[in-house]
């Protein structure tokens, strides 16, 4: 089956222009959380673990990947070993499949952990062709289920630390050409608390993604960024410098649902052409409908204010007590649309 994600990318690659959007969903938060990634038991009930189980975790992605919204669903090498490989789970469906290939010290934050208090360190559980394969292994003849991942770089302004994350990522880089791999860069903002000036931190990551890609072929380029949202002005500079730059943001924290609505709404508006949101999807009363009122946005058929008041409808429909208030909902709280207020 064609998936829609290949040829929203090859309409976007020809024509900057096209309103065609990638809608992401990240479900790869087991590599950085531990058991609470799964997130909470809604029922709240005492007879009741805190957190839903890995197998439950699983339904929610079976149910995200049959609704064929969404164009990317991007998961651990474990999860996608069980829903890729083993159940073969998107072998029929639009919804492109992909792993995260990297887990930097950044996102590890196990409770009671302080891994962050320091600068990025560079790492990976698995090389690419556990990632691909399943097994350091194949077969002969093996084809892989997976050829698609997120690489991810975190810049603090400190050489040696920014040093140890420019030579893994080449190393990187080396490795997926030898398996045949395609990725996608995710550029954090530094972990480090005062790395960079605020005032300074959107050209900081602009130019650390452009110095970081010149030395890198064209072959060799990720298929699309993920970034930090820091403003139109930012997201407009780094669009025009280079058109064949595939820009993308990523969502972070959950907030209000007209939050997500109008970030990925402004973020468009401006010249991204991807959105990768994790939490915002998972932490939503219903992901699904979460999930469809975002399509309609990107797609031009709802405004953000429209589509959180037609949230809320179907919550009501389907009986779903929402978190929040109609009002309450409707109010702008993500500190990177500040610019709005």
């Amino acid at each position: 089956m064609e998936k829609s994600f290949d040829r929203k990318l090859a309409e976007i690659q020809k024509n900057p222009d096209s309103r065609a959007f990638i809608l992401v969903d990240a479900k790869d938060p087991d590599l950085a959380w531990g058991i609470s990634c799964t997130g909470e038991n809604r029922l709240k009930k005492a007879s009741l673990p805190a957190f839903k189980s890995k197998q439950e975790f699983y339904t929610d992605i079976r149910q995200l990947v049959k609704q064929a919204t969404l164009d990317m669903l991007l998961a651990s090498i474990s999860t996608m070993d069980v829903l890729a490989r083993q159940e073969r789970l998107f072998q029929d469906s639009p919804v492109t499949p992909a792993v995260r290939y990297n887990d930097t010290s950044d996102i590890w934050l196990a409770r009671g952990s302080s891994y962050t208090h320091s600068p990025s360190r560079p790492f990976a559980t698995s090389n690419l062709r556990q990632a691909v394969y399943g097994t350091a292994k194949p077969a002969a003849g093996q084809k892989p289920h997976l050829d698609l991942g997120l690489y991810s770089m975190t810049f603090n302004d400190d050489l040696d630390s920014d040093l140890r994350t420019l030579e893994a990522f080449r190393a990187f880089r080396e490795q997926a050409e030898l398996e045949g791999v395609r990725y996608f860069l995710e550029i954090f903002d530094p972990n480090m608390a005062g790395a960079v000036a605020a005032d300074e931190l959107p050209g900081f990551i602009n130019d650390q993604i452009v110095r970081c890609l010149a030395g890198v072929p064209m072959q060799a380029r990720p298929v699309f960024l993920k970034i930090v949202y820091h403003g139109p002005a930012a997201l407009e500079e780094l669009v025009s410098h280079d058109s064949s730059l595939v820009v993308g943001i990523l969502g972070g924290s959950s907030g209000t649902t007209y939050d997500a609505f109008k970030l990925i709404a402004e973020a468009q508006k401006y010249g991204a052409r991807a959105a990768t949101f994790g939490r915002k999807i998972k932490n939503a009363e219903d992901p699904l409908t979460f999930v469809e009122m975002l399509r309609h946005i990107v797609d031009g058929d709802l405004t953000p204010k429209q589509a959180v008041k037609s949230y809320h409808s179907a919550l009501q429909s389907m009986k779903l007590k929402p978190w929040r208030s109609l009002e309450d909902d409707l109010q702008l709280t993500d500190k990177n649309l500040k610019y709005l207020k």
